[in-house]
Parts: C-alpha cells; sequence; structure tokens
C-alpha cells in the first residue's frame, strides 16, 4: 500500500562534468533514471586509466543528449543486419563532487544484449528471426550471462549496471531512497529539470529503514520485494557514491506549477512514517495522492 539537477553553485560541491547550454536542442525521451556515480577508486587500474583520459579528453556525455545517444545506438546495433555482436564505445556520465571524480558507466554492449534478448520476446519465430538473427541469440545470452557472472565475482568495477531507467513513470519505489530536501530544479525554457542527488550512505540507510517498516507493517508484499531490490543494487557499489534520481524527459510533460508543488519523496517519507506509527488512513492518504499524480503521467502514454 506504498509504495528516473542541476550543477549547483561549486561552493555546494555539485558539478556536472560537462553540461552546456548547447544541450537545450537534445530532444527528451519521456523516462526517468536512478543513477550510481562511482568514484574512480571502485574501478579497476585499466578502467581507471580510461575514464582519467576520457575526462581529460573532454569526451563525457551531457545528462541531455546521453539518454538519446544511447537510444540510438541500440537501436542501430539491432536489426538483420548484424553479423555479430557489436563492439561499442565505453561511454559515461561524469560528475565532480568536491575532489572526486565520479562516474556513471553506461554499458552499452549488454544494453544491446538485453535489448536483442528483450525484442524475441513474446513475437512471432519469423519476426524474431528478421530483428535478431538466431546466430546472435547465442552470442547476446554470453554477453549477458558473462555480465551477471562479473557482478557476482567482481570487486572492481565491472558487472555493475549503474543506470536504471522507467519509461512513462518514475517507480514509486525510488523516491524511497532520495529526501525532498534533495530536490534541484530548473525550469528554463528548453532546460527543465527536476533531480535528487544523495550520498549512497544515505540512500542504503533510507532503503534499509522503508523496508523494515514495510515487512513489519504489511509484510512480504510486492512494494517490500521492490524496495528490497533496491537496497540489494546499491550494496554492489562503492561508499563514497552518489545517487541520482533524475526525472528525465517526464519533465516536459509536467507544467510549471506541477513540477514546483511536486512533493513526492515528501510523500513517501511521510506514508512510510504513518505506517511506523500506525496509522493506516494517513499512510492511504499518502499513497492515494501519490499514485493519482503519477497516473496521470502514465495515461500520457497511452494517448501518444
Amino acid at each position: 500500500m506504498l509504495w528516473g539537477f542541476l550543477p549547483r553553485d561549486p561552493s555546494a560541491g555539485w558539478a556536472l562534468a560537462t553540461d552546456s547550454c548547447d544541450d537545450r536542442a537534445v530532444p527528451a525521451l519521456f523516462a526517468s533514471y536512478l543513477r550510481v556515480y562511482e568514484p574512480l577508486s571502485a574501478f579497476d587500474k585499466q578502467s581507471q586509466n580510461y575514464w582519467r583520459g576520457y575526462v581529460t579528453d573532454g569526451r563525457a556525455v551531457t545528462l541531455a543528449e546521453g539518454p538519446v545517444r544511447q537510444r540510438t545506438a541500440v537501436l542501430e546495433a539491432l536489426g538483420a543486419h548484424w553479423t555479430r555482436l557489436p563492439d561499442l564505445p565505453d561511454e559515461a556520465y561524469v560528475l565532480e563532487h568536491g575532489d572526486q571524480t565520479l562516474i556513471c558507466p553506461w554499458n552499452l554492449r549488454v544494453r544491446v544484449a538485453e535489448a536483442a534478448l528483450a525484442a524475441r520476446d513474446g513475437v512471432p519465430a519469423v519476426l524474431a528471426d528478421a530483428f535478431v538473427p538466431p546466430a546472435l541469440v547465442g552470442a547476446a545470452r554470453t554477453v549477458v550471462a558473462d555480465w551477471h557472472s562479473a557482478a557476482r565475482t567482481s570487486p572492481s568495477g565491472s558487472g555493475r549496471q549503474h543506470e536504471q531507467v522507467a519509461t512513462w513513470s518514475v517507480p514509486l519505489r525510488w523516491f524511497v531512497l532520495v529526501s525532498q530536501e534533495e530536490r534541484e530544479i530548473s525550469l528554463e525554457p528548453g532546460r527543465r529539470v527536476v533531480r535528487f542527488r544523495t550520498e549512497i550512505s544515505k540512500a542504503r540507510r533510507r532503503a534499509h529503514k522503508a523496508l523494515s517498516v514495510l515487512r513489519r507493517t504489511l509484510g512480504d508484499v510486492p512494494v517490500a520485494e521492490a524496495v528490497e531490490e533496491s537496497a540489494r543494487w546499491l550494496e554492489e557499489f562503492h561508499s563514497r557514491s552518489i545517487v541520482e534520481l533524475d526525472y528525465g524527459g517526464l519533465a516536459e510533460l509536467l507544467s510549471d506549477d506541477l513540477l514546483r508543488e511536486d512533493d513526492s519523496a515528501a510523500l513517501v517519507a511521510e506514508g512510510l512514517a504513518a505506517l511506523a506509527a500506525g496509522e493506516a488512513a494517513r499512510a492511504t492518504t499518502a499513497y492515494e495522492r501519490l499514485v493519482e499524480r503519477w497516473r496521470r503521467i502514465q495515461l500520457l502514454e497511452r494517448s501518444n
């Protein structure tokens, strides 16, 4: 029953490595994003050297252009013209935080492999084979299997998916990880941005506290399982990482007034506090307000 920023003043400690007014012409995708930026020390030596050069050379991709570039790369990599699973360049979002450089890799090759396998699900064999040739299915499965194996065994930064994507919504469980006070908002024409950023230690504490409340008051319900999954995901990353919840292109769908008044993170916190206090009616009210707000956006997908 409860349950995808702007660079701040440098003195506040946040700065995106590549944020420029050139991004204003980039079209928005109607998706939200949950990202983890890890310090360079979280990666193996080879990766550290690569990412240092990547940053020094100014190749880091902006948050505005990144989603479109990712989607284009995946779509161009799929199709009957495939002769092999394509090699794609290592790209990332980069965040400067104090004296730290933090990296959020894209892992595009894995995303292409996952997209190839997903494209065949529920599709007649003739169509599936035309879109993703059978010879490449095995290669895609191997890439995904190797990835998951690395995630279980490697402490070096490989095998971790640093970004989750949700289309036409912000999963309500993501709001568990952030605080309303951490929200940053810009309503500039062509650059509408709503994001939260927080230390991963805070996000972990919030997830575990929420999970405890949900298990105690509601039991093994789907939302508790979803929060537990988020908590496990956060445990994969370095303790000095930064977590970002980004409304992405969804900010283009909402009016200025709705964005200013949006208190989704506060409603999640209120609902959890009410559950912990045994106030079921207050928890239900917070939940219903939250669901109704995001249902409006999800309905836009059907009319699109």
